[in-house]
C-alpha cells in the first residue's frame, strides 16, 4: 500500500479489520470497511479501479483443520466473490497472493521450483490452489493478465500476534514475555523467511512482469530449532526451548526456487535473516506488554 502511494499511485483498500486496525491504513489510500464475500463491499472497492492485489484472506495452516468451513468460505469462496464483481474492462492486472502451503513436501531442504509438485497438506493449501485455479479460468476468459506470487515465510514489524501465524513474531513474543518458544517435533522443519520489504518488492514487480505463477522468497533456508536458538541468543540466553509434538498439515521442507521471479520480475530480495530480525524484536518491543 505505502509503496504504490509513494509511487504516486492512487489506492483503495477493502478490509474487514479481523486481523488489523484501521489505524495501519495511510491516511492517503481510499479506505473500504468490508468483507470480501459481500458482493457491495466488494463492488464498492473495486470503483475507479484498474489493478487488483488480491490478499485477503485466513492465513492459518493450524488453524484450518478446526475451521476449515471458514477458511474456504474466505480464501476461496471470497476469490470467487471478487471475480465476479470484476468490472468489465477496465481492469488491467490481477495479482493474487498465494503460499507456499500448495505444494507437496519437498524430499530433502532443496529450493522448491513453481514445477514442484501442488499437493496440500491442509485445508489452506488446498482452498489457496483452488483458489489460483479459479482465477486461471474466470480470468482468462475475462482477458484479464494474471499472476500469482506463492508466498513463503514472510516476517518483519507489523505482523499481528497470533499463536497460529508467522513464527517468528510469536517466539519473539513469547521471549520477551520471559516464555520458551515452542518448537513441534524436532525442530528441523526447514523454512525460507523472507521479509515483508522483499515480498514488497516482489508484488509491485507483479505489475508489470509476465504473467504467470512465482515463487517469493530468498533462496535460503533456516530450520526453526536455528530459528529459534537465533532468538533466544539475540533476547534472553537464559531461557531453554520447550518441545510439542509434531502439527499436522506441517510441511518439512519449504525453500524457494526464485530463479523464475529473478529473471521474469527482476526479483531480487535484499534482506537477511540474521541482521533484519532486529527489526521485529524491536517492533514487538514498542508494542504494549500485557
Amino acid at each position: 500500500m505505502r509503496e504504490l502511494l509513494n509511487r504516486g499511485l492512487s489506492v483503495t483498500v477493502l478490509d474487514d479489520l479481523s486481523t488489523g486496525t484501521k489505524a495501519a491504513v495511510d491516511l492517503r489510500a481510499r479506505f473500504v470497511e468490508g468483507d470480501v464475500r459481500s458482493e457491495s463491499d466488494v463492488r464498492n472497492a473495486l470503483a475507479g479501479v484498474d489493478c487488483v492485489f488480491h490478499l485477503a484472506a485466513r492465513v492459518s495452516v493450524r488453524d484450518s483443520f478446526r475451521h476449515f468451513v471458514e477458511d474456504i468460505d474466505i480464501n476461496l469462496m471470497g476469490t470467487c466473490n471478487l471475480l465476479r464483481c470484476l468490472p468489465p474492462d477496465t481492469i488491467q492486472r490481477f495479482v493474487f497472493a498465494s503460499t507456499m502451503a500448495v505444494y507437496a513436501d519437498a524430499d530433502g531442504p532443496d529450493p522448491v521450483s513453481e514445477e514442484h509438485p501442488v499437493h496440500p497438506l491442509s485445508p489452506y493449501g488446498i482452498g489457496k490452489l483452488s483458489a489460483e485455479s479459479i482465477c486461471t479460468q474466470v480470468l482468462k476468459q475475462k482477458a484479464i493478465p494474471f499472476i500469482a506470487l506463492r508466498y513463503f515465510n514472510t516476517y518483519g514489524p507489523g505482523q499481528q500476534f497470533t499463536p497460529y501465524v508467522g513464527v517468528i513474531t510469536i517466539f519473539v513474543t513469547k521471549l520477551l514475555n520471559g516464555e520458551k518458544p515452542e518448537v513441534f517435533g524436532d525442530g528441523g522443519q526447514r523454512r525460507d523467511f523472507v521479509h515483508v520489504e522483499d515480498i514488497v518488492a516482489g508484488t509491485i514487480a507483479a505489475l508489470s512482469g509476465p504473467t504467470g505463477v512465482y515463487n517469493l522468497g530468498t533462496g535460503q533456508s533456516t530450520s526453526v530449532l536455528e530459528l529459534a536458538e537465533l532468538l533466544i541468543e539475540r533476547i534472553n540466553p537464559a531461557i531453554g526451548i520447550s518441545f510439542a509434538p509434531v502439527q499436522v498439515g506441517e510441511l518439512r521442507n519449504a525453500i524457494a526456487d526464485i530463479s523464475a521471479a529473478k529473471t521474469y520480475l527482476g526479483y531480487d530480495p535484499q534482506r537477511s535473516l540474521r541482521q533484519d530480525v532486529e527489526s521485529v524484536i524491536e517492533y514487538i518491543k514498542r508494542l504494549p506488554r500485557n
